[in-house]
């Protein structure tokens, strides 16, 4: 597939109809889409939030919002892992405690031999760590290296993942918490297949094991004292927010593209000539593009503020992405409602779109999570302005 001279959106675009030719059968059958990752290869963009030092292109959080959007139209599940991949170089790229070696060679490894990292974060036990608590993963400190044991849930991309940044405490009388880097194929790394979801079900996000594997000392990569892990990164949160709902919105846009085309294309007897033709589904339709357009208009703007150096506040990112999958949601629901039997019949692409853009509820920053941040900044800042009824 040629995609020479393409910019990295149209790139996307163009590979975005191919996965969508396969998503049904993926989806259907929980299989991984590996074929779609070599296709990202090929086409440079697994690298596309590497920094250019190490051959990637060191893109701004704008053009991997307009690359996930065109992605997550063909394959959502597709879209998802190579979220994870961008979001964890854009965080690599800023980060100050990552070893320049250790940076280098996972970057490199990215832009010539395709490989794919992901954060394991969540277990059993805890849930995920953005609600606190402390992990029951462990490192442990011995001669050559760290010993790395627990369970890990939901990791996104397991199957095809090179490096697993491992979300633990250390083995010490007063735990360290932070990220190990562990390479995929270490001894003692151990996946268990549980995905088994409504939706994404295409994103291999299965259980990790790991039985005290070994990794080297200076895979330590981030480790910190508990506390240091609340300080507020407006920045960081706006790429995880802003390009987590990009990926939701482009679901939500091939299913009004879907619904459009269905439209136009069903004529009933009764009526003679196509739905698309009725004043009713006119209005319906607009009213999904009129979401689809707040949605477009808010992603932009703040990932524009945050390319030029003045992110939103995080309070106010996760707004964004409460307010975009919040409309994603409601513009699939009303397609759906629209056409009624066939939007639910697997034969239609449309009741996939469906699922999977209910994941975006359960998506961290959760609603409930981002409403009580954001009334808790509100009371804060009147009482720091000493206002009074």
């Amino acid at each position: 597939m040629k995609t020479e001279g393409a910019s990295s959106s149209e790139r996307a675009g163009i590979l975005a109809r191919e996965f969508a030719r396969r998503a049904a059968d993926h989806d259907r059958h929980a299989t991984f889409p590996f074929e779609n990752f070599e296709a990202l290869k090929n086409a440079g963009l697994l690298g596309l939030t590497v920094p250019v030092e190490y051959g990637g292109r060191g893109a701004g959080l704008l053009e991997t919002c307009e690359v996930l959007g065109a992605i997550a139209s063909g394959d959502a599940s597709t879209a998802l892992v190579l979220a994870m991949q961008y979001l964890m170089h854009a965080t690599i790229a800023r980060s100050p405690t990552w070893p320049p070696h250790i940076r280098e060679m996972v970057a490199r490894d990215a832009v010539e031999q395709g490989g794919l990292i992901n954060a394991l974060r969540v277990e059993p036990e805890l849930g995920t760590p953005a609600r606190g608590g402390m992990p029951a993963t462990t490192a442990e400190q011995v001669a050559d290296g760290w010993r790395v044991s627990g369970h890990k849930i939901y990791s996104t991309g397991i199957p095809i993942l090179s490096w697993l940044m491992v979300w633990a405490k250390t083995a010490e009388a007063e735990p360290r918490v932070g990220m190990f880097l562990v390479p995929a194929k270490t001894a003692g790394v151990r996946i268990v297949e549980t995905w088994d979801h409504l939706g994404m079900r295409a994103s291999g996000s299965h259980d990790v094991i790991f039985e005290r594997a070994l990794i080297s000392h200076d895979y330590a990569v981030d480790v910190r004292e508990p506390s240091a892990w609340a300080v507020r990164d407006d920045v960081q949160a706006a790429w995880y927010t802003i390009a987590i709902a990009a990926l939701y919105n482009g679901v939500a846009r091939a299913a009004r593209d879907w619904l459009v085309t269905y439209l136009t294309e069903r004529t009933p007897t009764a009526l003679g000539a196509p739905l698309a033709t009725l004043p009713r589904f006119q209005e319906a339709v607009g009213e999904i593009d009129g979401r689809l357009l707040t949605n477009r208009v808010l992603i932009e703007s703040a990932a524009l503020r945050t390319d030029n150096g003045s992110p939103p506040p995080a309070t106010e990112s996760g707004l964004i992405k409460m307010t975009v999958t919040t409309n994603a949601i409601a513009a699939v629901e009303r397609a759906v409602e629209l056409i009624g039997n066939p939007g639910l019949s697997r034969a239609n692409q449309i009741e996939r779109h469906l699922r999977d853009v209910l994941c975006s509820r359960i998506h961290t920053p959760q609603n409930d999570s981002i409403l009580l941040a954001a009334g808790r900044a509100a009371f804060k800042a009147h009482d720091e302005r000493g206002e009074r009824p």
